[in-house]
């Protein structure tokens, strides 16, 4: 456990109180078998029961009877065969002493409990679930089919744990730092790495063992490619070529579980070429400029926007975009350079509370997603900023030749896009840079306390030193 299990009684007793009654019921997750049972992927606790019960073991579940005031930490102890394989672990008993929960239950226990909840009406809340073997246990234990368990999960559930999850204590920030402070050593390893005849493969799995060397994981399968225009360009066999630019976009994930991501776009010839420093630095401005805007009280949608509005101005300047700027962002002509959002919240999750639903996590009652237009319907944070958020800044600029070759086929935004000079970029690739930043009382700051070169002349004095 991270923190002292005060820590996970007050987190409960938060959540009761803004849930207000009925049971919560929190799964755990199994082993997860990677080609037959006994041969697994490292496992990884779900984030939530994690945050409210702090246990890394298989196999258990949290249930906080709110209309009786008792909480239950729901897991079978092992048995002989598991000791002699896996040695001894502490009993469900002594987990729920650690976490501060007084009463346990066996799995078998938990079914006959839920089950006699549900003859007497009463209300089980839970989240939706993401893993199919927690779905049949869901059908099982509350008779819903896969199908219908998202549309059933408890929206006031879920509005309470992002209510709680997404603004960090002091002691989480310093987790993240954590994390962070690997990640730094990830992306400068792959940044000096980066030279003509060195793989993309090479690169990700040295900067993957670096997290694994300090007893961590990758926080997301790492992005290392020339191919910078695919959005999740995993890393091939390929040698890097002289010329061209290698996006790296990983992060580390600590052993609690916390994150980090960062993205950076490095020349492989050691010096970016005049176009390939004409792009960057637009890209660069942009994220300095979400920067300056980033604050508590401010909508992250308009800080999107302000990005977007700064990227057309400079695209129209070096003739890539044309027309009445405004306009142009309102058509989404910028989702042709730029078709993700401008970040996300980051926490114990790397998208920080993805699977409970953009629409809850990132929006809200003030702040709706649109989920029509290209480009915006990839923005999964719109809502107004709190101190103690912590988010992705991460604009970029990508020349994907198919999006080209599609938009100026149909005229799609043709009054604002130069389509004859985007042709002549269609063998740039992409850009990106990304940091974690922390909203502060009065604005911004970034998380990590050394911080990985990004500027132009930064990078090209790193890599050449």
């Amino acid at each position: 456990m991270l923190f002292d299990k005060k820590t996970y009684v007050q987190r409960r007793a938060a959540l009761k109180e803004q849930v207000g009654s009925g049971i919560i019921l929190l799964l755990g997750n199994n082993d997860s078998p990677a080609n037959y049972p006994s041969n697994t992927y490292r496992f990884r606790q779900d984030s939530s029961f994690l945050y409210y019960f702090g246990q890394h073991r298989d196999g258990l579940a949290g249930i906080i009877d709110i209309d009786n005031n008792r909480e239950y930490l729901v897991g079978n102890d092992i048995d002989i065969e598991d000791i002699v394989w896996f040695g001894s672990v502490d009993s469900v008993a002594d987990m729920a002493a650690q976490s501060g929960v007084a009463n346990t239950l066996s799995m078998k226990q938990m079914a006959e409990f839920l089950s006699l909840a549900r003859k007497k009406g009463r209300t089980i809340h839970f989240l939706p679930p993401y893993r199919h073997d927690l779905m049949i246990l869901l059908m099982d234990i509350l008779g819903i089919h896969p199908s219908q368990q998202r549309t059933q999960a408890s929206v006031a559930l879920i509005k309470a744990v992002v209510n709680q999850r997404a603004v960090k204590t002091p002691e989480e920030i310093a987790e993240i730092e954590r994390a962070c402070a690997i990640g730094y050593e990830m992306h400068t390893t792959a940044m000096k790495m980066c030279r003509p005849g060195v793989t993309e493969q090479e690169i990700s799995g040295r900067i993957s063992g670096i997290a694994s060397s300090r007893g961590c994981m990758v926080s997301f399968q790492s992005i290392v490619s020339m191919h910078g225009e695919i959005m999740h360009g995993y890393p091939s066999p390929r040698p890097l070529e002289a010329g061209r630019l290698l996006l790296c976009d990983a992060g580390a994930e600590t052993n609690e579980n916390y994150c980090s991501d960062n993205t950076r776009t490095t020349p492989i010839s050691g010096r970016f070429t005049q176009r390939q420093k004409e792009i960057y630095s637009i890209v660069e401005e942009c994220h300095d400029y979400a920067l300056s805007l980033a604050a508590p009280g401010v909508k992250w949608w308009d800080v999107h926007f302000g990005v977007c509005r700064l990227m057309t101005e400079k695209l129209k300047d070096l003739g890539l975009m044309k027309g009445d700027t405004e306009e142009a962002v309102r058509a989404g002509a910028h989702a042709m350079f730029m078709p993700h959002g401008l970040g996300h919240m980051m926490g114990m999750d790397v998208h920080d509370m993805e699977g409970l639903g953009q629409t809850y996590v990132g929006f809200d009652d003030e702040v709706q997603p649109n989920l029509e237009q290209f480009g915006t319907n990839c923005l999964r944070c719109g809502r107004r900023l709190q101190e103690g958020f912590v988010m992705t800044d991460e604009p970029g600029i990508y020349f994907i030749p198919a999006l080209i070759d599609d938009w100026k086929a149909r005229g799609h935004c043709a009054a604002f896009l130069n389509f004859d000079m985007l042709e002549t970029y269609k063998d740039l690739g992409g850009i990106r840079i990304e940091d974690d930043i922390l909203i502060t009382s009065d604005g911004c700051r970034f998380l990590g306390k050394d911080r990985i070169p990004y500027h132009i002349d930064e990078v090209e004095k790193f890599i050449n030193k």
